[in-house]
């Protein structure tokens, strides 16, 4: 069996669940549509406490995201597929979207790229957002838009991109620097009463 082949079988096997649990499509696509407004509001309470590590972690999943979707693209360029519900017959669409390059999934990439780096940066329980991650990209396969490859190719260059970002961006006085200025610029538009800067804060 080839990959093609495979790639098709792992689609359907998962797509199809959606025609057998129709009581699940629903808060599949949920995840698949609206579960992206949870993580901003994750990234946004981060980045609010004023925290020195929180800003740098969700700096560092910023970049992690502009860095993964710029080797994405290059990635499509190389390879490319459309959406499944305009290449195949039968499909269990269950949300519109317009038939462009689906390799790799941006939603993965986004997902992978923010949930991992918080991950790498705060360790426990907070692995939870990488399962979460992974079940985004399922219900992109759930709902019709993206084949497994997809996904994998997504989650993969994020995982690696957010590692490489992780291990580089902290260590980098520049990375301070600009932080710096970014809050200096900050105070005067919103006063802090208490001083929340660097590791003697309390983490969220």
């Amino acid at each position: 069996m080839s990959l093609l082949e495979m790639n098709t079988d792992l689609f359907r096997l998962i797509n199809n669940l959606g025609k057998e649990y129709t009581l699940l499509n629903p808060p599949m696509i949920f995840i698949a549509e609206y579960l992206v407004y949870f993580l901003a509001a994750i990234v946004l309470a981060f980045w609010l406490t004023r925290k020195e590590r929180n800003r740098i972690m969700i700096i560092c999943g910023t970049i992690t995201f502009v860095f993964a979707e710029i080797i994405g693209k290059l990635s499509g360029k190389l390879y490319s597929n459309h959406q499944p519900f305009a290449e195949l017959s039968n499909v269990n669409q269950l949300i519109e979207k317009t038939v462009d390059n689906s390799f790799p999934s941006d939603h993965t990439i986004l997902f992978f790229s923010f949930c991992v780096s918080i991950w790498l940066f705060r360790k426990g329980l907070w692995f939870l957002l990488i399962i979460i991650a992974c079940l985004v990209g399922i219900s992109r396969i759930w709902v019709g838009v993206h084949y497994p490859a997809d996904i994998f190719a997504g989650a993969i260059i994020s995982v690696i991109s957010a590692t490489f970002v992780f291990n580089v961006l902290p260590k980098l006085k520049l990375t301070y620097r600009l932080l710096d200025f970014y809050e200096r610029f900050e105070r005067l538009l919103i006063p802090s009463s208490t001083k929340t800067k660097g590791t003697k804060s309390k983490d969220l």
